[in-house]
């Protein structure tokens, strides 16, 4: 290598040593960098009916030939205390639900603690029924407005002797429970609130399912 040329090839490594260090770097190849997790969806907390909602639909097929309109159905959940809103009429083909209050009978909660002690299907009992009811025709009785149920289940199958119907109440009620901190007691029969009766009447009408129970029964 003559003289020359020598000295253009050690000026260019010379010159190579002052480059920036960004040019120098881009052209080092460069590790991929992960992709971000997406977040996962958080699951709608189940409802505190949930198990009450699950018997409720194997009643329906239970009881398809009696039962012909499986739209909604009528949830009451006897674990919760009669103060809480605990009457549930939920929409089974959105998943929509609407929430009322409800009495229970006087001889299932005889110290009338507020909350459902136990059932009886036996007359005279005054005591509410579990299982699968099939509402029925609506009429004017002695509390008004009211609409028959018949019980469809062998615990339950006394209700139209029994004359357990759904019916309004003034011992159900914003009020009352303000007053004593607890819903009054029916004979056995679901009452509402009388304000919100037309209403129930209205989503509930003839030939759809209530299911009442407590999941925490022996």
């Amino acid at each position: 290598m003559d003289r020359r040329n020598f000295t253009k090839f050690a000026l260019s490594g010379f010159a190579l040593t002052f480059m920036p260090d960004t040019m120098g770097k881009a052209a080092l190849p460069t590790a991929p960098q992960p992709l971000p997790v997406p977040a996962m969806p958080r699951a709608a907390p189940l409802p505190p009916y949930a198990g009450l909602l699950a018997r409720a639909k194997a009643a329906l097929d239970r009881h398809a030939g009696a039962v012909l309109l499986r739209d909604r159905v009528a949830i009451a959940d006897f674990d919760a205390p009669s103060k809480d809103l605990r009457f549930h009429v939920v929409d089974l083909m959105n998943g929509q639900s609407s929430s009322y209050l409800v009495a229970h009978g006087r001889g299932s909660d005889p110290a009338h603690s507020g909350w459902l002690q136990s059932f009886s299907n036996e007359p005279n009992s005054l005591a509410s029924s579990s299982g699968a009811f099939r509402t029925g025709e609506m009429y004017v009785g002695q509390h008004g407005q009211a609409m028959r149920l018949a019980g469809l289940d062998p615990q339950n199958n006394n209700a139209e002797p029994r004359a357990i119907v759904l019916h309004g109440a003034d011992y159900v009620g914003e009020d009352h429970i303000a007053a004593w901190g607890k819903c009054g007691r029916s004979e056995g029969c679901f009452a509402v609130a009388p304000h919100m009766l037309p209403h129930l009447l209205g989503l509930l009408g003839t030939g759809r399912l209530l299911y009442a129970d407590k999941i925490g029964a022996g």
